[in-house]
């Protein structure tokens, strides 16, 4: 088995086949064409292996597939255009009207809306708490998928992934995870008993802030039938040069995950002294035994909670910040900030079990000096 350091970087390269080529050029095309007819024919017969038209198979995006699916010890990969037309094509393909749906865990909010949108197809669903010993209970006879986060979005709590693979197969149900925190490299759900493991590659592995994209990746016989149906008729394709930056970034992931790793590690430490603090959301710190074997590493998103949870402090303390911008999403070369809180939803954010003052960090790879520093002026000025 190849470590993923070697995936990343250079297994998969076609040098025989491109003069030698380091990095494997753009097939920067709509279609393909054939000698004649008849190879035709034959190729439109299995357009999930052969190259016909680029809404299906596209050399620059299978060379991305077949790295990504190595790395998560899966089958088979797909690519698509965000993640969120990867989780779109997995609900779309695998879910039919009279389905039932649990979540597990803190769920990405556009997530849990297309679920909302999925009732009007008569396909319902539940959120269910991070607690695996609750989970038999809230199957019902009708539950298709059980589809979890861990770590979750904004607490970051983990989840047993082992156990809820062995829960869901014994009543026969698909698992699916947004494993977009971890990435392939901290967290490999398929070796757990997952059933599906879900990716934006806008985040992590991407790495530059430059790029969408979205990853499917499983058996072979579940990813052909999100082909068939999630990726061809939805369409939502990932173009040659989306997946040539997003190659980019995958040849230097184990390397800037490290530091994220090291620079949140300090961080947190930093922000652990701060009496303004009144609770920090990171699985570094949770205490579960199954982490160990679980996950490899951690990566640089993580939240906090003002001790004053009023939005004229936690609006006054990120405004304040100067390295860490504000933006959504997370998993690039910057420091980023945000919060859920707004001026009018501190009773939404209770009923989701947030805290009122929470924020989010997403550590970037700055140094985590830079970081701190930025993090005490901001804490100063709260004091003003």
């Amino acid at each position: 088995m190849y470590t993923d350091e070697e995936i990343c970087s250079s297994i998969g390269n076609r040098e025989s086949n491109e003069y030698g080529a380091v990095s494997p050029p753009i097939y920067q095309t709509s279609i393909f064409t054939f000698e004649d007819f008849r190879a035709f024919v034959d190729a439109q017969k299995n357009e999930r292996e052969n190259y016909v038209y680029t809404r299906g198979v596209n050399p620059s995006v299978q060379f991305l597939e077949e790295k990504i699916a190595l790395l998560e010890r899966g089958e088979k990969c797909k690519c698509f255009g965000s993640g969120m037309g990867a989780i779109s094509a997995v609900f779309h393909s695998l879910l039919e009207s009279g389905d039932h749906v649990l979540f597990m865990n803190n769920i990405y909010g556009p997530t849990l809306e297309l679920a909302k949108h999925l009732s009007k197809f008569n396909i319902e669903y539940d959120v269910l708490e991070p607690d695996v010993f609750k989970l038999e209970e809230a199957i019902k006879p009708n539950t298709k998928m059980i589809y979890l986060e861990s770590p979750g979005t904004m607490l970051m709590k983990v989840l047993d992934l082992r156990k809820v693979a062995d829960i869901a197969k014994k009543h026969r149900i698909i698992t699916a995870i947004d494993n977009t925190w971890s990435t392939p490299i901290y967290q490999k759900p398929l070796t757990l008993g997952i059933d599906i493991s879900i990716h934006s590659l806008t985040k992590y592995i991407g790495g530059h802030s430059d790029v969408m994209g979205g990853a499917v990746i499983g058996q072979k016989s579940l990813i052909d039938r999100i082909f068939k149906i999630g990726h061809q008729l939805n369409g939502a394709v990932l173009s040659p040069n989306d997946a040539f930056l997003i190659t980019r970034g995958l040849r230097t992931l184990p390397l800037r995950l490290k530091q994220h790793q090291e620079s949140v590690k300090k961080v947190i430490e930093y922000l652990q002294t701060k009496e303004d603090v009144t609770k920090i959301y990171h699985p570094s710190i949770e205490e579960k035994d199954f982490l160990s074997e679980q996950m490899l590493g951690y990566s640089g998103l993580f939240s906090f909670v003002l001790k004053d949870p009023s939005f004229a402090k936690v609006s006054k303390f990120i405004s304040s910040l100067q390295l860490f911008k504000i933006g959504v999403s997370w998993g690039g070369y910057e420091s980023l900030v945000i919060s859920p809180l707004k001026d009018n939803n501190e009773e939404i954010l209770e009923m989701q079990g947030i805290p009122i003052g929470i924020i989010r960090l997403s550590v970037g790879l700055e140094g985590s000096e830079l970081q701190i520093s930025d993090l005490e002026q901001a804490f100063q000025k709260l004091k003003e």
